[in-house]
């Protein structure tokens, strides 16, 4: 969780730092959208804050909830194919290969995810920064 979120942290904080440099005061316009009806304006500017503020919770926590689910599903099912292989052992080696089989064909699904993740944590690191240089 501290990797994932301090990842987070620092994409967060830079983005702000290019925001504040390319657009100096005028990036807290970002938080009241252009052509709000002032009687929105004091609903929509906390929401619009926490919503901003929560980016980096939310990035940080996506990414360590999939790792930690990938390798929980990971280990339980090695788990249950070391115990099968342990019980049908004496039956033979082909039933054995089986679960083992299954594990590596998880490993990789665990790989394909793990990518996914990583192109979802950039694709959105890229969202804020262009939210960050080109406001609403």
């Amino acid at each position: 969780m501290a990797v994932t979120l301090g990842m987070a942290i620092l994409i967060f904080v830079g983005t702000t730092v290019i925001a504040f440099a390319k657009h100096g005061i005028g990036f807290f316009g970002f938080f009241l959208p252009h052509g709000t009806p002032w009687y929105v304006a004091p609903l929509l500017v906390p929401i619009e804050i926490l919503s901003y503020f929560f980016r980096p919770i939310s990035l940080g926590l996506r990414l360590f909830a999939n790792m930690t689910a990938g390798h929980t599903l990971l280990k339980v099912f090695a788990g249950f194919a070391a115990g099968f292989v342990a019980s049908m052992g004496a039956i033979g080696v082909l039933p054995a290969l089986v679960p083992m089989a299954a594990t590596i064909a998880l490993t990789g699904l665990e790989f394909l995810i793990a990518f996914l993740q990583a192109y979802v944590y950039a694709v959105l690191a890229c969202i804020y920064l262009n939210d960050a240089l080109h406001m609403h």
